[in-house]
């Protein structure tokens, strides 16, 4: 046993070192973020504000790369499957790491097993209806839910989005039927409830934020624990639901087995672009809240965000193919 551990020994030192080594001189290489999704929405814009700091923290290369597709299935699995060496990572919101697990029965990849990296910013969700919807209050919606079965219905950025599953987590706890219309993205979502298509929305506060700003959207309340600081006279859900909460957030995850050292480096520099004042500045404008936090941090999140949605899943009964 010890002429083994002799000859064992020098081979893990080996190894420890060349991952040291590996991590001190990363990166030496172009970066590239795969966003799961079309380019020009708020995953896209974040994630190209997060690349341009670290391009020019390190003087390397970091490129966006729009793989959309299958609910943000596609460019998931395709980082999923790449070398796990961190060059190539996943700029998510929600789905592909945590609701996707639930909402498909044949998901090609495992959302479990990507290595966090940092959760970057989340904009809560607000509840908005279209201006001639005779509602000025949540209570007021929620009556006239009650009284017109299946009368009101609701938009959303797509099937087994985050819009779609808040809706759905409303309509459960709030004890009301509407019917579910599906968009392909905020954008057309939004244009038809302020031109009187659809009646409801639930959608994150940084897509709407210009909206409310110029007074074009009806919003009746926030879906943060408390009240919003841009919004300090919107009313929580949680004052007449409580306990209902739900955001956007965003995120950004490497493939399976990248080492610690790589992604303790990636999530500090993270941490650290988001403190810069002209960040701070561009992500008020957006909405958004920064986050920055340590991969072991962002992998408590989403297993705590994994579960949340999966009840939530299971109780609407929504399944995607």
């Amino acid at each position: 046993m010890r002429k083994v551990l002799l000859r064992i020994l020098p081979l893990l030192a080996m190894i420890a070192f060349a991952g040291s080594a590996t991590a001190q001189g990363y990166p030496v290489k172009l970066i590239k973020f795969v966003v799961p999704y079309p380019a020009g929405g708020t995953t896209d814009a974040l994630a190209r504000l997060v690349a341009a700091k670290l391009s020019a923290k390190w003087g390397q290369a970091v490129i966006v790369e729009n793989r959309s597709g299958a609910g943000g299935n596609i460019g998931a699995d395709s980082v999923w499957r790449a070398a796990p060496d961190g060059y190539t990572l996943l700029f998510t919101s929600p789905g592909t790491l945590t609701t996707n697990k639930s909402l498909y029965a044949n998901l090609a990849y495992d959302p479990a097993t990507f290595t966090p990296v940092s959760l970057i910013a989340a904009s809560p969700n607000v509840l908005i209806v279209r201006a001639k919807l005779a509602v000025d209050s949540l209570q007021q919606l929620i009556a006239y839910a009650k009284s017109h079965p299946d009368g009101l219905n609701y938009a959303s950025q797509g099937n087994g989005s985050t819009s779609h599953l808040t809706a759905e987590y409303f309509k459960t706890a709030a004890g009301v039927s509407m019917t579910h219309v599906p968009y392909k993205g905020s954008g057309p979502a939004i244009m038809d409830l302020l031109g009187g298509q659809v009646d409801v929305m639930f959608v994150e506060l940084s897509s709407v934020l210009t909206h409310i700003r110029a007074g074009t959207v009806h919003v009746l309340a926030v879906c943060s624990e408390k009240r919003n600081p841009l919004l300090p006279n919107i009313p929580a859900v949680s004052e007449v639901l409580p306990d209902f909460v739900s955001s956007t957030w965003f995120a950004l995850a490497a493939p399976p087995k990248t080492s610690p050292a790589i992604t303790n480096k990636l999530s500090a520099a993270v941490v650290a672009s988001l403190k810069q004042p002209d960040v701070v500045k561009r992500l008020d404008e957006l909405g958004l809240d920064a986050i920055g936090s340590t991969p072991a941090e962002m992998s408590q999140f989403t297993k705590q965000e994994t579960e949340r949605w999966g009840n939530v899943i299971r109780i609407s009964g929504t399944t995607l193919q």
